[in-house]
């Protein structure tokens, strides 16, 4: 057959190609599918098409937009089955299209912005170099390494910074089925970013002090996101680093903090939290942790994201997490799967 013998369809559709040579033109053109939705995103169309069926040339008025090169692309989200139409010329909004509504609970609108950007894009276009170095690929671009430019360049940081928010949100709740708090703790989002996770627990435990560790640049992010949950009384932002000090907490979460670093500053991480650990306390990482006998699925992909944007990040296995915790001076005591992907890791003062 020819790669044009059938129609491209998102991988894992249930109209996708079950040919291999079918499959594998998904893969290579998987990347447009990225821009699309991350332009879906950035013209706000969930939005625009929230107000209704709208044709390409409305579209393109509302928006300030090209209008022949507005109708070719809701032709191409309709390909994608974000828009769907029933006379080609008006088009309305489909549920997997208003997941990037910035209005909606657990929006991916971020994400999807973030996962276009500069920051994110051009170091996995040298994937092939990280595999030949070990080495992240965000030097080779710009000449520094993520989180310095991220320092830079504060738009990127800022996007970054809510893409992990949206992550966070997309998971906080099943994470928060599976941890056991007493409720009056200080619990402390290490590397937090606007505290989506801790502002979690503390909605469901209403004697709970939660606290964000974070750079200065979140803090205005932070402090409007708790004041928007009425949690400001029982919330503190403490700006820092946590590769310098962590301040006393009963517990810590480490939420897709140790998958950015390689071994040694993972272990000088946890051994802040290890130094400022109250008696009986506790250290939660919540991460994917990789099945070393099961090769498909989430992990093993993400592990090649961190391979690509951050040098020495990955994610780790339940063994290596606890060699982690021992050179850390802590203990693993277990590692609790959640709904979602992403388990709980948890240590104890050894």
């Amino acid at each position: 057959m020819t790669l044009y013998q059938r129609p491209l369809t998102p991988a894992g559709s249930p109209e996708a190609a079950p040919d291999e040579t079918g499959r594998m033109f998904q893969m290579i053109t998987g990347y447009w599918a990225t821009q699309i939705a991350r332009t879906a995103a950035e013209l706000r169309l969930a939005e625009h098409l929230g107000q209704g069926q709208r044709t390409a040339a409305e579209l393109a008025r509302a928006a300030a937009l090209d209008p022949a090169a507005t109708r070719r692309f809701l032709r191409g989200c309709d390909a994608l089955g974000l828009v769907t139409t029933e006379d080609g010329e008006r088009y309305a909004a489909t549920p997997l299209l208003d997941t990037l509504r910035a209005d909606r609970p657990g929006s991916l609108r971020d994400l999807a912005l973030w996962g276009g950007m500069t920051s994110h894009w051009q170091p996995w276009g040298l994937l092939p170099d990280a595999v030949r170095t070990g080495r992240a690929q965000s030097e080779a671009v710009f000449g520094e390494d993520l989180f310095t430019y991220f320092a830079a360049h504060e738009e990127e940081g800022t996007r970054f910074a809510a893409a992990m928010s949206a992550m966070t949100r997309g998971v906080a709740d099943d994470l928060a089925d599976v941890i056991t708090l007493r409720g009056d703790e200080t619990v402390m989002d290490v590397g937090g970013a606007a505290g989506a996770f801790v502002q979690t627990l503390m909605e469901r435990h209403p004697a709970l002090r939660g606290a964000v560790l974070e750079l200065p640049h979140l803090a205005k992010a932070a402090e409007e996101s708790t004041a928007a949950g009425g949690l400001s009384e029982r919330f503190t932002f403490v700006a820092g680093d946590f590769l310098d000090v962590v301040p006393p907490a009963d517990v810590y979460l480490l939420k897709y903090v140790l998958h950015d670093w390689d071994d040694e500053t993972a272990v000088r991480i946890l051994r802040n939290c290890r130094a400022g650990l109250r008696p009986g306390g506790r250290v939660l990482v919540t991460e994917l942790v990789i099945d070393p006998e099961e090769s498909r699925g989430l992990p093993p992909l993400m592990d090649l994201n961190m391979l690509t944007l951050s040098n020495g990040g990955r994610e780790r296995e339940r063994a290596e997490f606890a060699e982690l915790f021992e050179a850390a001076g802590l203990r693993l005591v277990g590692v609790t799967p959640s709904a979602s992907l992403v388990s709980v890791v948890e240590g104890v003062a050894a």
